[in-house]
């Protein structure tokens, strides 16, 4: 029996030493002590049971959306029809509230980024799985997280919908689905600020969306509840008596007008500075609003730049601090291992390697800001460019080059692409920034490494090396460059009488025979810096959909630009503004109550809805004469260029039904 307790102390003696081998790993199976170590959190709400109560809510919320919204609608006649969907967002809606959409696709979005690293994409579905059933639930965890997809869409569904319902009673359903969401995210918060994945903080962190977005609605929805009952049903909705595209047009019509009354001053410095900031930079216009589904797109694409961000700083950024932490002495072991030796001393060799991993951190955090501040600069001045192109498209210009069909008729792929043109945005907006810091974190490791660190400290000089050794190379193809230059300057290029003309014949066909070698090290050079270039280009532009990316010959095969264009056509086809101040006018003079406003701008006078003076009007009519006649008439020709280059319209001209129709008579 002693052979055996023998064997016993040496293999507990084997089991010490092979325990005590690695210096970090605790002794006798205790937890280490470190910030990555986080213990999961259970709290007294199980986040299941959460979920399931607002989900049921949410249902109970549509169906009374429906009943509300059905009700209003057949009131006559109310007992004869059945409840219907009603509408989460009115997003061709020229003055409906933008603040409230943005909030819920924030939250929406924000909750889809939780899928990536969430044990249980449908939260509900843990309470009827028991504790001994993980490994059965382990294999459609995929085809839940396709499930969630659809599942949190429709728990935000109400949260918007109460928002364009125009009834004091859905503000009261909003007030109440915006509180139980956002004091549910609360009660979280507050019993499990930590969690175990990435780093313990990034699930509090990545809520900072969540939190906005749902704390607005919370205070967007008792508002708009107390204004019903201060002001009576009804006078929150304007429906299109707003004078949005009355005022933009009246801006266009009037804007030579202006531009000449003001007075011309020499620009300096400053105000040039300020110009160009203007130009590249997107600052409201007088009576213009973009469309919602860009502002959303702006909206999703800052939420995404944020979300990829910290997923991967937290990711990235807390291991290299930790490494650089636990390095010790042994460090210069392995190094020694591989064959390097940066130092005799030992203490020295860890100052040393703790210094490149910090450098590696400075490098990864320049590179991810870098990477952000491109994307947002590029977000910021492609809302110009939309500005741009829907004037464009309103004034009736062609805006596509290439294959893409010009009709401003809507079509099965306009409708597509109008339908994903914001989640096309977001998911390029995401990509583009993986890539750029694919991209720019070697590249400043690169700058680091090879040309700072040599430069300040003296070593390391493996770049410095490597062009003396290559310097008769580079100085070659340096020479050659310049001297074709200067040649072509000074010996093959003469004036005559002011115009350019070539010179010296025999000697440019003699050099260019011998100049054909170097010129193709040139040319490699050149091919190697074409390749860079366009790769940091199209990367840093990859977010941005109102250009292509490729050729104009192939743009129709970029998928992003031909959603935009698709996504602008619909745009202008159904939110034109001369049409919905067409419709305003019209609905005007169909109203029984007298407009008698003190300020021309408000309202209308007798008899100017069908001249279209309120487009041009700036000041108080004057007596009738020369003058109002002129007015008259540039009022008339002003709508009638503005109806002629509407697409909403061309589709509806009678030279565009002239031909017979099918199936059917001529009308």
């Amino acid at each position: 029996m002693a052979s055996p307790a023998a064997g016993n102390q040496t293999a507990g003696a084997a089991d010490d030493y092979d325990s005590s081998w690695y210096i970090d790993e605790p002794r006798g199976g205790e937890e280490p002590h470190s910030e990555a170590a986080v213990p999961f959190c259970h709290p007294s709400i199980p986040p299941g049971l959460s979920h399931a109560c607002l989900a049921s809510l949410s249902v109970l919320a549509v169906l009374l959306l429906a009943v509300l919204t059905r009700r209003r609608r057949l009131w006559p006649r109310c007992g004869h029809g059945r409840p219907g969907l009603p509408s989460p967002v009115d997003f061709l809606a020229e003055d409906g509230p933008r603040a409230v959409p943005a909030a819920v696709f924030t939250v929406l979005f924000s909750s889809l980024c939780s899928l990536l690293l969430s044990d249980d994409p449908l939260p509900f579905l843990a309470l009827a799985s028991s504790p001994g059933q993980d490994g059965e639930t382990e294999t459609p965890r995929g085809a839940w997280k396709l499930l969630a997809l659809l599942y949190y869409p429709a728990l935000y569904y109400p949260l918007a919908a109460c928002a364009v319902a125009g009834h004091g009673a859905t503000s009261l359903l909003g007030s109440v689905l915006s509180w139980a969401h956002f004091g549910v995210l609360v009660w979280q918060w507050a019993e499990c600020p930590q969690a175990p994945k990435v780093y313990k903080y990034y699930s509090l962190l990545a809520s900072l969306p969540l939190l906005l977005g749902l704390g607005f609605l919370s205070l967007w929805y008792p508002v708009q509840l107390a204004r019903s009952f201060r002001l009576g049903a009804g006078a929150g909705s304007k429906g299109l008596q707003s004078s949005f595209s009355e005022e933009y047009l009246r801006y266009l019509l009037c804007r030579k007008k202006l531009e000449s009354s003001s007075p011309a001053a020499k620009q300096g410095f400053l105000s040039r500075a300020w110009t160009c900031c203007r130009h590249y930079s997107y600052t409201p216009q007088r009576g213009f609003r973009l469309p919602l589904k860009l502002v959303l797109s702006a909206t999703l694409t800052g939420t995404a730049i944020y979300q990829v961000a910290l997923l991967l700083l937290l990711g990235v950024v807390p291991a290299v601090q930790k490494v650089r932490a636990g390095i010790t002495t042994d460090v210069s072991y392995l190094l020694a291992g591989f064959g390097i030796v940066l130092s005799e001393d030992k203490q020295e060799v860890v100052e040393l390697v703790k210094h490149q991993l910090w450098t590696l951190e400075v490098c990864y955090v320049s590179a991810l800001v870098l990477s952000c501040s491109l994307t947002f600069l590029v977000l910021i001045h492609s809302l110009v460019t939309h500005r741009a192109n829907l004037q464009a498209l309103h004034r009736g210009a062609a805006l596509d080059p290439g294959r893409l069909p010009r009709s401003p008729r809507p079509s099965r792929q306009a409708i597509f692409s109008w339908m994903s043109f914001s989640a096309y945005q977001t998911a390029f907006t995401c990509l583009g920034l993986l890539a750029q810091q694919t991209i720019f974190f070697p590249g400043t490791v690169v700058l680091a490494f090879l040309v700072f660190m040599p430069v300040l400290h003296g070593t390391s000089l493996l770049l410095l090396r490597a062009l003396e050794s290559s310097w008769p190379f580079w100085l070659t193809l340096a020479l050659a460059v310049i001297l074709q230059n200067i040649a072509a300057h000074w010996a093959f290029l003469d004036t005559h009488h002011g115009y350019p003309e070539l010179t010296n014949r025999r000697a440019l066909y003699a050099a260019t025979f011998l100049l054909f070698p170097v010129n193709v090290l040139v040319g490699a050079m050149a091919a190697a810096w074409r390749v860079l270039l366009s790769a940091l280009y199209n990367t840093v532009h990859l977010g941005q959909m109102d250009f292509s990316l490729l050729p104009p010959r192939a743009a129709a095969l970029d998928p992003g630009y031909r959603t935009y264009c698709n996504f602008l056509k619909t745009e202008a086809s159904q939110s034109h503004p001369a049409a919905t101040a067409f419709c305003s006018l019209l609905l005007r003079a169909r109203s029984p109550q007298p407009q008698t406003p003190a300020d021309p701008q408000d309202g209308l006078r007798p008899g100017e809805e069908e001249e279209g003076m309120q487009l041009l009007q700036t000041k108080a009519p004057s007596v009738t004469g020369v003058g109002s006649r002129a007015r008259r008439g540039r009022a008339r020709w002003g709508v009638a260029y503005t109806l002629l280059r509407n697409p909403a319209l061309q589709a509806f001209r009678k030279r565009a039904r002239s031909g017979p129709l099918p199936g059917a008579a001529q009308p």
